[in-house]
Order: structure tokens, then sequence, then C-alpha cells
């Protein structure tokens, strides 16, 4: 009686298990019959981590995120929502039941997918990055994290189906869920419709891309990239201070090519002022963003037909692509930075 109650108790709490649409409830296993040979205490989590969700969640899953065309039956659901890892926990508690498709297959063409299309978007729209901070640039907009909180926002986790163990963590099951939607997107729809979603869920999200940019010596730096864009020799100007002689001084200082003002930096000393000067310089070369509807993406030149680029018939559109950006400066230097561009 007390395993009954455990288990109506541990249902009420999960929102993907019903009782309605189960053959049998409650489960033979949770019934006490004495027997001689003593047999494991029946567990209610885990009964109702193996059960499937009621077939009403999975279809308003699916008409929730505007994917019922896609998702048109509750089993493509269910497959995107069922990580690899979740065989094993039916293959341990229900031997006897039928097999599920898992996410196995669709998740890594999906990750691939959303790795092209982050390292597309994000180098043509800033073709002055770094190619270390362009990485860290696709991880943040299409890594796992991400992929969790998309997955989430989207409602996926009372429908995730998967198990624990010392490789899998509840953030790499449920950014399983994305990538295997990529994926089927492409598979059913096309090139173009896979990469118009990601965009919707995933790269229309802003991040901060001046904090990913880190110089040991941007004046250094700064320095080199003056030289190989064969400007004048930068020059640090005072713009303003205050408070010389207090205890809180400001300086702003501006460093100049020419008559052109490269970047403008405060600080409470002269050398502090200089060094985010130089910062600032660097990060509008870096971050220098190209708008979008000058934007030309290499995938959009595949045609627009369904299915996938290898089975797709029709004309190719044109493709221009954009100008190669700066390439990085890579400098090493010992000891302190000498490096001063004062008048």
């Amino acid at each position: 009686m007390a395993a009954q109650k455990r288990l109506v108790s541990t249902a009420a709490k999960i929102a993907s298990v019903s009782t309605a649409h189960l053959p049998r409830f409650p489960p033979r296993e949770a019934i006490f019959k004495h027997s001689e040979i003593p047999k494991p205490p029946f567990a209610p989590e885990t009964w109702a981590s193996t059960r499937p969700p009621p077939p009403s969640a999975l279809s308003a899953f699916a008409h929730r995120i505007g994917l019922a065309s896609v998702l048109s039956t509750s089993d493509s659901v269910l497959r995107v929502c069922t990580h690899s890892s979740f065989p094993t926990l039916q293959q341990q508690f229900a031997p006897d039941e039928r097999k599920v498709q898992t996410n196995a297959q669709l998740a890594p063409l999906g990750n691939a997918l959303l790795g092209l299309f982050a390292t597309e978007f994000i180098h043509t729209a800033y073709p002055h990055l770094p190619t270390r901070v362009l990485k860290a640039a696709v991880s943040a907009q299409v890594g796992t994290q991400t992929c969790a909180a998309v997955a989430q926002e989207m409602g996926a986790a009372p429908l995730l189906r998967w198990h624990r163990s010392d490789d899998v963590s509840h953030s790499d099951a449920l950014a399983s869920v994305p990538r295997a939607i990529t994926a089927l997107i492409y598979e059913k729809l096309s090139l173009l419709s896979a990469r118009q979603f990601v965009h919707s869920y995933f790269l229309s999200r802003e991040i901060d891309l001046r904090g990913m940019i880190k110089f040991r010596h941007p004046k250094i730096a700064l320095l080199e990239m003056i030289k190989k864009l064969n400007r004048e020799y930068p020059k640090s100007r005072l713009l303003k201070e205050t408070g010389r002689y207090s205890n809180s001084p400001i300086f702003v200082v501006g460093i100049y090519s020419g008559a052109d003002k490269l970047g403008e930096g405060f600080g409470s000393s002269l050398r502090m002022a200089e060094y985010r000067a130089a910062e600032d310089a660097l990060h509008r070369v870096y971050l220098t963003r190209v708008p979008n509807h000058l934007m030309s993406l290499p995938t959009s030149t595949f045609p627009t037909g369904l299915g996938s680029v290898f089975k797709v018939k029709g004309k190719e559109k044109p493709h221009t692509p954009a100008d190669l950006g700066m390439a990085e400066v890579e400098y090493g230097r010992s000891g302190r930075s000498s490096a001063g561009y004062t008048d």
C-alpha cells in the first residue's frame, strides 16, 4: 500500500506522466505479493522515467514550437525527445517493452548543421574577428548550454527521456533535443528551412563579443595592426583630465593615427587610460559589423526545393563572397611592455 501511495504522489509531481494513456495502472510491479523469493523494492521514480509522455503533451510541444508539419506524429516527437542513453534504462527496468527510437543519429547531424550556420553567420557578420574569438562565439551561440537553454524554453524538459551516467549529464541530454529537431527539419524540408529555424531560435540571441576579446599587450597589437594597414604611427593625446593632484584623478586619452582618432579610454593614471584607449581601438576594428542587408551567406546558394542538398534539384543562386577580413597579428614579448606613443 505504501508503494502505491508513493507511486501516485510521484506521478502527480512529474508533468509528463499521465495515467490516462497507460494500459495498466498501477503497474504490476507496484502491487505487493507475498513471495518466498525476495525481490528488489519498487521504485516509483524509475518507473515514471520509463513511461512515455502522453500523446497530448507531444502534440502540444510540436504546435508550441511551430513545427507541427515536421513533427507530425507522436512517434517523431518522442524520437527527438529520447536521448541515446535511454535504452540502457529501458533494458534494465523494462526489458519486455517495445524498443524505442532515439535521437542518436539525428543529434550529431543537427550539431554539425548548427555549427555550420553559426560559423558562416558570425564570420560574415564580423569579418575581422580573431579565430579564437570566432570559436568562442560559435560555442556561445550553439553550444551545449545554449542548446539546453533553448530546449528548456521550448518546454522539452518534461518530455525528455534519458539515463544519467558518468558520461551523460542532464544538460547534454537536453541539448540533444534542438539538435535533433534541426536535423529532422533538414531531412523532411530543406537546408534553408533548417537555417531559418537556427536563426530564429539561436542566432537571434545577443552575445557579448567584446568580453571575449582579451589582449595581453594591446599597444603592441595596435602597433602591428597599424603597420599592416600602412597607416601613420599612432600617437596618444591627453584629451581631458581632472583632479591630477587629488586622491582620485581621472584622465581621458585618445589614440590618433594622423587626424583619425582610433580609440579612447579613461583611467586613474595615464598608463591605464592609454591601455584602455588601445583596447578600444582594437575593439572597433575587430567588432566591425556588416549590416544584415549586405550579408551574403554561402548556404544561400542552394536551391529552395524540398529535400537534402544531395536530392534537391533546381538552379543555384549566385553568391558574392565577402572581402576577407584582416588576418590576425601574432606577437610575443618578454618582460614589461615599453610600447608607448605619446607626443
